[in-house]
């Protein structure tokens, strides 16, 4: 359904209006996607909804094979780019903007009894830069992990920052958040996941790992790392380096630790 826009303040597209103000505040139950890549990958999953479109009417043409996918009572607005920009407050250049709905996300444990026998999933901890955080959940998808487990104090996937760099991973990796009262690593044991936690101090060496059939990959934030009492309870592996270099960036660790279980598991 296209529905022409000519007027900034109509307020049929106020969920669209000064995106940036709204990323800060929280959408209550919503989020942003922006990008041609990630609205394909949004509409092909249908993980979570969208609500309604916003897009440069010169686009328009060109994302039929995208929109025609859309349930017919799915609202596209088009606008010409001043207009859009007025909308968004700021020039959105890739001209695409989604509003959708958080699917109903369930607890950790319900996640992890979900997966196949074999399975990998990462496990985050302390990751509070959207920019890792969203490389994470590209890297998850791109190496076939299963899922992602958040701990508290990890940063919102669905912040809109996070969805573009994960080009669209994020609206269709299934992840879950643990309890604070949990405890993750007696929660991975306990669905059969052997949890390996990365560390510059791990006694193991990630190139001698041979995966598990149910394995967990624990992250923690770059500098601080993961705490001492997890480390000491997980299985601690490192990647060798050389230079005088011990550590890398964590989207950059998860994606070699997850090519080398999943590379290994296939042969």
């Amino acid at each position: 359904m296209l529905i022409p826009i000519d007027d900034p303040d109509d307020p049929r597209i106020e969920p669209f209006r000064q995106v940036r103000e709204r990323d800060l505040v929280g959408r209550r139950g919503g989020f942003v996607a922006e990008g041609e890549v990630v609205l394909a990958k949004a509409v092909a999953s249908g993980r979570h909804p969208l609500d309604a479109l916003l897009l440069d009417e010169k686009r328009v043409a060109g994302l039929h094979p995208i929109l025609d996918r859309l349930p017919t009572s799915t609202p596209v607005y088009t606008a010409r780019q001043p207009v859009l920009d007025a909308i968004a407050g700021f020039h959105i250049h890739r001209g695409i903007l989604a509003i959708g709905r958080r699917a109903s996300q369930p607890s950790a444990s319900e996640l992890l009894a979900d997966l196949p026998g074999r399975a990998v999933v990462l496990a985050l901890f302390g990751i509070s830069n959207h920019d890792n955080m969203g490389g994470l959940f590209r890297n998850a998808a791109a190496f076939g992990a299963a899922a992602v487990l958040l701990g508290a104090d990890c940063c919102d996937p669905l912040y809109r920052k996070a969805i573009r760099v994960s080009v669209g991973a994020a609206l269709t990796t299934p992840f879950a958040a643990f309890d604070p009262a949990e405890d993750p690593i007696a929660l991975l044991r306990a669905h059969g996941f052997e949890p390996l936690a990365l560390s510059p101090a791990g006694a193991e060496d990630l190139a001698d790992v041979v995966p598990p059939a149910r394995t967990a990959v624990i992250l923690g934030a770059e500098g601080p790392g993961l705490p001492a009492d997890m480390l000491a309870r997980a299985r601690a592996v490192a990647i060798p380096m050389q230079g005088g270099f011990d550590s890398l960036n964590v989207a950059v660790t998860g994606g070699i630790v997850l090519h080398h279980l999943t590379r290994s598991s296939r042969r």
